[in-house]
């Protein structure tokens, strides 16, 4: 094929076209120019199957010649072609999205040390350079930050925002001066106590980072071909459920959580602080165990009557999962709003499992356990 002649390779090409075209618009053409249309085809496969230079040459002319008449290119042919591709690749992506595999954001560190929310970061080092910045966002999602107050000010306000559907920011509003910083308001809080009523001193930066939450794959076809599993990690709606953010606003959207299914429909279960029991044993499954051990934390396991829960509040206080419901836990069970709170998610919630983190490229890269 490698040392094929060039007038070999384009007249194949060409007879290949012929062909495709000629079976497409047939039944366009009159019965003259069927027989036209095929006389000049045949005389190309003879001239191709003969090796006969001049043949093939004036064959092609002919091919050439006759469907550019009957069929000429359209204006800006290139460009529909390039459209109609781009068309049936958002298609093809909405159609994945759809019924297939939704992205998915982690906004929090509920989920922690298994799946990273945002997270914010203070540093006293000079923030890198652009090129720098650049690799690590495409890489980490890091977004640097280098604020410095001109003034003496008191913070009277913060308030999250969006520009361009994609970059969230938190707006800091000042008496004297205010300014955005990409991060979110919580993670301001905990790194920088940066909150209303929080004073910032002229000249002295508010420096630091902030890695974005990890982006998944949800499969949502899962469930439709198999039943949820214990230990998995699996979106629901919040829909009907009475989560903080339901609760202050009644009838608004609801929200999509990412917790470890710890109960299936029929499964009793009860904390012994770091301890989890399902069905009266402790809990093998690999995230199970690896909340209860702490790692990489030195402090961990499970918690039960911490902050007011509603359920599995005592190691002598189990519940029993009702049918067609599931208990979801966060494996950052000290810091997690779950089912321990808001009660069990109903079967008509649940959106799939957790198949894979795709960005950022950090350690938690590839399929989630």
């Amino acid at each position: 094929m490698f040392f094929t002649p060039r007038y070999l390779k384009e007249g194949r090409e060409l007879l290949h076209g012929a062909r495709k075209m000629y079976a497409y618009k047939r039944d366009l053409l009159s019965p003259h120019d069927l027989e036209t249309a095929e006389a000049a085809i045949a005389e190309l496969e003879e001239a191709l199957r003969k090796r006969d230079r001049k043949a093939v040459e004036e064959a092609s002319e002919q091919v050439n010649t006759f469907f550019g008449k009957r069929f000429p290119t359209p204006a800006h042919a290139d460009w529909a072609e390039n459209t109609e591709v781009f068309l049936v690749a958002i298609i093809i992506a909405l159609g994945i999205r759809s019924f297939y595999l939704q992205p998915f954001t982690i906004p929090t560190g509920s989920m922690q040390p298994t799946l990273n929310g945002i997270r914010v970061f203070e540093m006293t080092a000079p923030v890198p350079n652009l090129a720098v910045r650049g690799l690590e966002w495409a890489w980490y999602g890091r977004s640097y930050f280098d604020i410095v107050p001109k003034v003496d000010d008191v913070v009277e306000g913060m308030e999250e925002v969006t520009r361009f559907w994609f970059f969230h920011y938190t707006r800091v509003v000042g008496a004297r001066e205010s300014f955005l910083i990409p991060a979110p308001a919580s993670g301001l809080v905990g790194a920088f106590r940066l909150q209303p009523g929080a004073r910032l001193q002229a000249g002295h930066p508010l420096r630091g980072y902030a890695d974005t939450g990890d982006h998944v794959f949800v499969n949502k076809m899962a469930y439709n071909f198999r039943s949820p599993s214990r230990g998995e990690v699996f979106v629901f709606s919040t829909n009907g459920i009475m989560t903080d953010e339901n609760r202050r606003n009644p009838g608004g959207p609801s929200q999509y959580y990412i917790k470890r299914l710890a109960g299936l429909p029929g499964d009793e279960l009860r904390i012994d602080p770091p301890r989890l029991f399902v069905n009266g044993s402790e809990a093998k499954e690999y995230g199970f165990r690896r909340v209860m051990s702490g790692s990489p934390y030195a402090v961990g396991g499970y918690r039960g009557y911490a902050n007011g829960p509603l359920f599995l509040t005592a190691p002598d206080a189990p519940y029993k999962v009702p049918d067609n419901r599931y208990m979801a836990l966060g494996d950052n069970s000290y810091n997690s709003s779950d089912s321990r709170y808001w009660g069990t998610v109903p079967q008509d919630n649940l959106m799939g499992c957790a198949l894979f983190v795709y960005w950022p490229f950090s350690p938690h890269w590839g399929l989630i356990k």
